[in-house]
């Protein structure tokens, strides 16, 4: 049998009140609400570390909260990503990785690094960018990734240049952002945004089952054959990889339903 790394699903966030009726049980205290979630997910996007600081105390709760094996991926600051020269932004950087995240431990997964719809593709300035992000922290290893969302990454030198760093690029199910289900690391990280309110699962059982066939692929260290690729004519090391998938945005009332579904999956 093939060897398979880790497949973690989960949701944006633990904190949504519509949760308290689809998902978290009767009168749960809000407190217990992340260590219900760790309890029944394998791991958590963090939204609020894109809008402000955290104290170090903060993010050692959150691991204490939740089990072995559960992982917090962090939404690194808007002031990174949100500059028209992303070649300035190491004192933002500096600022992000430094103000205590590695008191998560073994709980910290990658950091998504989140650029605007508007933010257009410039290769050298990009590239500057890509070798700003630190390798490690506090003797912890760091795991990138970016979500680009204006068609002109859609480009083979994008692709390259994640590939270089060993930077992960978001598989991207979404309406209108592109999606990038090219591989440039030694991990996956997909984020599911098209489900529905009005589905229990938040995607229908069927699209979960596909996507399931997909991150297993991915584990295995393959690439499936039924998404397209911007390189499709790059070749990929055949390795076994971790992958991260969350369901957020689109059906959200149920995406902890949609997550476990994916995971029982998987």
């Amino acid at each position: 049998m093939d060897k398979i790394s880790t497949i973690r699903t989960g949701i944006g966030g633990w904190v949504f009140d519509a949760w308290n009726e689809s998902f978290y049980p009767p009168k749960l205290a809000k407190t217990k609400h992340l260590h219900y979630a760790g309890s029944q997910l394998r791991a958590i996007e963090v939204n609020g570390t894109y809008y402000g600081s955290q104290k170090p105390a903060t993010f050692a709760k959150w691991a204490a909260d939740v089990p072995d094996g559960f992982v917090f991926s962090l939404k690194a600051s808007r002031y990174c990503t949100n500059r028209k020269v992303l070649a300035e932004a190491e004192p933002s950087i500096s600022k992000f990785v430094t103000q205590g995240i590695t008191e998560l431990g073994d709980r910290l997964g990658p950091i998504l690094w989140q650029f605007m719809p508007t933010k257009k593709f410039e290769p050298d300035d990009f590239a500057a960018f890509l070798a700003l992000l630190p390798e490690k922290q506090d003797g912890i290893a760091l795991r990138h990734v970016v979500e680009a969302r204006h068609e002109s990454f859609c480009t083979p030198d994008f692709i390259e240049l994640l590939a270089g760093h060993n930077v992960a690029a978001v598989c991207a199910d979404h309406e209108t952002y592109p999606m990038v289900a090219d591989v440039t690391s030694d991990f996956v990280y997909a984020r599911l945004q098209r489900g529905s309110d009005d589905i229990p699962t938040c995607y229908p059982p069927e699209d979960i089952d596909l996507w399931a066939e997909r991150f297993k692929t991915y584990a295995k260290g393959g690439v499936p054959d039924d998404l397209d690729l911007i390189a499709a004519d790059r070749s990929v090391k055949k390795q076994p990889r971790d992958v991260f998938a969350f369901f957020i945005t689109g059906g959200k009332v149920n995406a902890p339903a949609g997550a476990m579904a994916l995971q029982q999956r998987v």
